[in-house]
């Protein structure tokens, strides 16, 4: 399944048949490119005893992540179709429980409350200074704003911000971001566990949207253009210096539906 350009394999795994000892090389292996499925990362669902499912969520490096947006939203059409759970779901995951609302391919899901927003700091990478502001969304990001966005050179520098010592030991994800008219920001994502440039990120979409209007740059909804052309609304609430009621909406795409020979992960 694909949410705005992130991509992902989900497994119904209600009943586990995947071997706990041997889940990250599968994953890591799974998720290369070429020479496999290939996908940003990979989505367990299975029971849970507090909401309608509970989701295991990884990235391509075999690593869990507590969250990932476009992931969640891939999930809970997922798991509508399958007929796990009805249009307004629920489903637990490391980061809290969350709520989605499915509309066909249409998916609006509900964030965790967003934590340590801190605006304007300074680091020196490779000796140039870096202002950027950062925000938990269920997992760290680091925001800069930038005039030339297809004039960042994504990778490098995004890794060295990623793995900087600031932000040790976890790290951080990355975003670039361009101011256009009225609340339209347009967003390039360094995803950690991906350590690469993401088509989309959907925590990233509401990290930028959050720091740029509490920067009062911005007002909700914010529409966020990704790399991969789509567009993604973010919704919220902001009271007393707070976010709160965040929510985030764009389409999710079914690319196919398959039986994986063992080829593929050996």
């Amino acid at each position: 399944m694909s949410g705005s350009g992130n991509d992902f394999i989900l497994i119904d795994h209600r009943e586990p048949f995947l071997k706990e000892g041997r889940l990250k090389d599968f994953i890591r292996k799974v998720c290369r490119r070429r020479v496999s499925v290939g996908a940003d990362g990979l989505i367990l669902i299975e029971p849970s005893q507090k909401a309608d499912f509970k989701w295991r969520f990884y990235n391509s490096d075999g690593s869990e992540a507590e969250m990932c947006g476009n992931g969640g939203r891939c999930a809970a059409r997922f798991a509508n179709l399958r007929g796990i759970a009805g249009p307004s779901l629920k489903f637990e995951t490391l980061a809290g429980i969350l709520s989605a609302q499915v509309d066909g391919k249409n998916v609006k899901l509900e964030m965790t409350k967003p934590s340590g927003l801190k605006l304007d700091e300074t680091i020196f990478v490779d000796g140039e200074k870096q202002i950027f502001s950062t925000i938990n969304t269920g997992v760290p990001h680091a925001v800069l704003f930038v005039e030339d966005l297809e004039g960042v050179d994504i990778v490098p520098v995004g890794r060295a911000i990623r793995f900087h010592s600031n932000f040790a030991p976890g790290g951080t994800n990355v975003n670039f971001i361009r101011l256009g008219k009225g609340s339209q920001l347009s967003i390039r994502t360094y995803e950690r566990g991906v350590e690469d440039e993401t088509l989309a990120c959907g925590t990233g979409a509401v990290a930028v949207a959050l720091v740029a209007a509490f920067k009062g740059l911005v007002k909700s909804p914010v529409s966020i253009k990704t790399r991969g052309g789509e567009v993604l609304k973010v919704y919220f609430e902001i009271e007393a210096k707070e976010a709160k009621r965040v929510f985030f909406e764009g389409d999710v795409h079914i690319i196919y539906e398959a039986e994986m020979w063992e080829e593929a992960y050996q």
